[in-house]
């Protein structure tokens, strides 16, 4: 059983881990989260040990609470949950890139029609999800646009706690899939099947880190 990942608010106090945050919220940012937020260090580096799998599994699996929570505000806009069938249906080799790659660049585009940062955010962060099939540096794309709607929604002086709740949230999950991805017997497309690759978005960190 994973164990419980304690909440980041607790551990390392409001204004260390979210200093960034505020700062591009007064600059009026559209993305208010990046690899560089100090909030969100353990995910990335729990990310930075996963295989490809397990990373698809922990994005399209955590991109539901978002569609959820999208569709009760737009239920025609039915881009979203289309980008995350087929992106599934690509992971499982049922369909190839183009068909899928179409449908992510529709849920990104559904941000811009419906003109609402908050719900937009949702889109982009479903459009991420669906994309970790093609990179694992996509998924960071979820929490990132994910937790922006959750600041847009609760505000500079309430967002601290639910930002954190849903990053204990995202690590939780990813330990659980970490365990359970191989355990349960899935159709793979071949190329999420190669575990020599390194993961791309280790490789990313180790190339951010020579340019410092």
């Amino acid at each position: 059983m994973a164990t419980n990942y304690k909440l980041l608010i607790i551990w390392k106090g409001i204004n260390t881990m979210f200093s960034d945050v505020d700062i591009k919220l007064k600059k009026r940012n559209k993305i208010l989260f990046s690899r560089d937020s100090q909030c969100l260090q353990d995910l990335i580096k729990l990310i930075q040990l996963q295989n490809h799998r397990t990373l698809v599994m922990w994005a399209l699996d955590c991109a539901k609470l978002p569609l959820e929570q999208f569709e009760a505000k737009y239920p025609d806009e039915l881009c979203p949950r289309t980008c995350l069938e087929l992106c599934e249906a690509w992971a499982r080799g049922k369909i190839k890139m183009p068909m899928a790659k179409r449908a992510i660049l529709d849920s990104h585009a559904v941000a811009k029609r419906i003109d609402d940062s908050e719900y937009g955010a949702f889109c982009h962060a479903i459009g991420h999800a669906g994309a970790t099939v093609h990179v694992e540096t996509h998924a960071l794309g979820l929490p990132f646009y994910e937790l922006t709607a959750i600041v847009l929604k609760y505000g500079k002086e309430k967002f601290p706690k639910p930002v954190s709740e849903k990053i204990n949230y995202y690590y939780n999950r990813l330990l659980y899939w970490q365990e359970n991805t191989d355990k349960l017997g899935l159709a793979w497309a071949d190329f999420l099947l190669k575990d020599t690759t390194p993961n791309k978005e280790s490789l990313l960190s180790e190339k951010r880190k020579l340019k410092q």
